[in-house]
C-alpha cells in the first residue's frame, strides 16, 4: 500500500490577521486534530493574549522573546519550549528581535 500523501493546509507564510496580532508570519503545516504551524515575528511582534479551549505546545526555533500564560511573563529562547494549558490565557510576543516558533495545538486536549 503506498503512503498516504496529502497537502500542506496553508504551504506559504501568510501575515497573521487577528485583531491584536501584529508583525507575524504563519505557516499551518498540519490541520486537526493536531495543528502543527511555524510562526514568524518580526521584532515588535505579538500575538494578542486569548484562551484556547485545548492545550498547546510552543517551541522557540530560532531568536528570543516573550510569552505569558495567565498573567506570568517569562522569557524564552531557542531551544526552549512552553505549554499553555486549556483554558488559560496566553500570549506570545518580540521585543527588539526576531523570532520563529513551532506551535502544536492538541485539539484532541479539550475538555468534554
Amino acid at each position: 500500500m503506498p503512503p498516504e500523501i496529502r497537502p500542506v493546509p496553508q504551504a506559504t507564510w501568510q501575515p497573521l490577521t487577528d485583531e491584536g496580532c501584529a508583525n507575524v508570519e504563519c505557516v499551518v503545516l498540519m490541520g486537526e486534530p493536531l495543528v502543527i504551524a511555524l510562526l514568524k515575528f518580526d521584532p515588535h511582534g505579538t500575538i494578542h493574549e486569548h484562551s484556547a479551549p485545548y492545550d498547546i505546545d510552543v517551541i522557540c526555533m530560532e531568536g528570543s522573546g516573550m510569552t505569558s500564560v495567565d498573567g506570568e511573563e517569562s522569557p524564552i529562547k531557542a531551544g526552549e519550549t512552553v505549554r499553555w494549558p486549556a483554558n488559560a490565557m496566553h500570549r506570545l510576543w518580540t521585543e527588539d528581535g526576531p523570532m520563529v516558533t513551532l506551535m502544536a495545538e492538541h485539539y484532541g486536549s479539550a475538555p468534554e
